[in-house]
């Protein structure tokens, strides 16, 4: 079974419409387990609960640097972080894509909910863009180890991530045309080290592409990434697996 690393069921302190349907759906497709990640700070509160309803279903709990004015602390409490579906701390990270008018606010941000996860022994999901020389450089303080989420970066910011122990996940955007240098770097990526995600409702792989992206489609960025790493069937789903149960080690599959 595929596993969706990392994939948004929850908005604004809401569970989407039609979830029941989304979700049989990824099971008819072959995803076997889902990691469903926060972003918004008025999603934590409802996250742990709402995963536990399912069957290998998990969350990561975290503040995307978006919210820059919050403080994490007030939000993310260390009893949250114990709980058995809580499997990281994320998705947290920079991203100077609009400016950096906020950057020490971003960076503040994200420096605590490393703590966090630090304190709490949680891996990270990371969010880096056009961030990468602060990423490295704010990472490189902190004893977390993780995956970069949704990888869209450079082979230098892979490979230092990769030195210091990190995982990277494939989302839909390794499938779009004009993606070719992040497939070239897949292709240098050790196999034990990639993930794959769908980052739904964003970023929905081709032959999807215009359309919501939705768990079941990690099949079809699976297809590519097959391609890329030069394995398919059995053995890609068994190496994704294995990596994302390296990742997260309270993820616990039911069969």
């Amino acid at each position: 079974m595929f596993i969706d690393t990392h994939c948004h069921l929850i908005d604004d302190g809401h569970v989407i419409d039609h979830v029941d349907a989304v979700l049989a759906r990824a099971t008819d497709a072959g995803v076997g387990a889902i990691i469903c990640a926060c972003a918004d700070p008025k999603d934590i509160a409802i996250a742990p609960e709402f995963v536990s309803g399912h069957q290998n279903m998990f969350t990561t709990l975290g503040i995307h640097p978006e919210y820059a004015d919050v403080d994490a602390r007030d939000i993310i409490k260390p009893q949250i972080l114990s709980h058995p579906r809580v499997v990281g701390v994320g998705e947290i990270g920079l991203d100077y894509h609009y400016g950096r008018d906020n950057r020490n606010a971003q960076i503040k941000l994200f420096e605590t909910q490393l703590a966090m996860a630090e304190s709490a022994g949680l891996p990270v999901a990371i969010h880096t863009r056009d961030a990468e020389e602060d990423t490295m450089a704010i990472l490189d303080n902190s004893n977390v180890t993780g995956v970069l989420h949704c990888f869209t970066g450079s082979w230098d910011l892979a490979r230092h991530m990769l030195d210091r122990g990190f995982y990277i996940s494939a989302s839909g955007i390794l499938t779009f045309k004009n993606a070719a240098a992040i497939r070239d770097t897949f292709v240098r990526i050790p196999h034990d080290r990639i993930v794959i995600e769908t980052d739904s409702p964003y970023c929905a792989p081709v032959p999807h592409r215009g359309s919501v992206c939705e768990p079941a489609m990690v099949v079809d960025t699976a297809r590519v990434l097959g391609d890329v790493m030069g394995i398919g069937g059995s053995e890609l789903v068994q190496i994704l697996r294995d990596n994302t149960c390296r990742l997260y080690p309270k993820i616990s599959l039911v069969e």
